[in-house]
């Protein structure tokens, strides 16, 4: 198993750079200028904010009311949806990427949906905490309770995360069901790029986070 690497957006400093966290600045790298978006379980709007700054058209769709109401109050195109539900209502081919940012572990069917966002986008955008990283590791061997991190605070039995899983998980789905990964970058604690010079099992151990563009057939390099 492989995972094609590129080199990582230059200048990011940890957890945030002017005022935006430092996935998003890295999803609205992987998104072309002019292009058309759709950001599933946008919630408060901050990617499509960054997205639009950036001469992109953005559309998002958030399951949560109140995640609808602030971001329509900030001018942003967002309808009420469930991504397990209503993306078999979109057309093939209407977006050029769909974005899904640290929602498909909230998901029931994670490989459905995935299997929609390449459908409905000719690119799509998945960001996930990695659950195969080191101090969830520590939790669960030390502690021996289901681990929480400053990204994932909820404890098991009120959090709205179902389907954990790890980068190793994510891969082995995208080989599955026959996804391209164009790029692929896991980032550390601080919101950092693991070095690229690593085999992909660090990236499974040190990654907090991953960040994948994937699109339709074909391995990854």
């Amino acid at each position: 198993m492989s995972m094609q690497q590129t080199l990582p957006l230059p200048g990011i400093a940890p957890e945030r750079t002017g005022g935006y966290r430092t996935d998003h600045l890295l999803v609205a790298d992987m998104v072309r200028p002019g292009s058309r978006v759709l950001d599933v379980g946008c919630g408060d709007g901050e990617l499509l904010q960054l997205l639009e700054s950036r001469g992109i058209d953005g559309r998002g769709i958030e399951l949560s009311r109140e995640g609808v109401n602030g971001c329509v109050a900030k001018g942003l195109a967002v309808v009420q949806g469930d991504a397990d539900t209503d993306l078999v209502n979109y057309p093939d081919d209407a977006f050029d990427y769909v974005i899904l940012s640290q929602t498909l572990q909230a998901t029931r069917q994670p490989k459905v949906v995935l299997e929609n966002l390449l459908r409905i986008g000719q690119r799509a955008i998945v960001s996930f905490p990695n659950f195969g990283f080191w101090r969830m590791r520590l939790q669960l061997l030390i502690g021996g309770h289901m681990p929480r991190t400053e990204n994932l605070p909820a404890s098991w039995y009120d959090t709205s995360n179902i389907h954990f899983c790890t980068i190793k998980d994510f891969v082995q789905l995208c080989e599955e069901i026959n996804v391209k990964m164009e790029r692929a970058v896991a980032l550390d604690l601080y919101g950092r790029p693991v070095p690229l010079n690593l085999p992909w099992w660090v990236w499974n151990m040190f990654g907090e986070q991953g960040v994948f563009l994937l699109s339709r057939g074909g391995q990854g390099k």
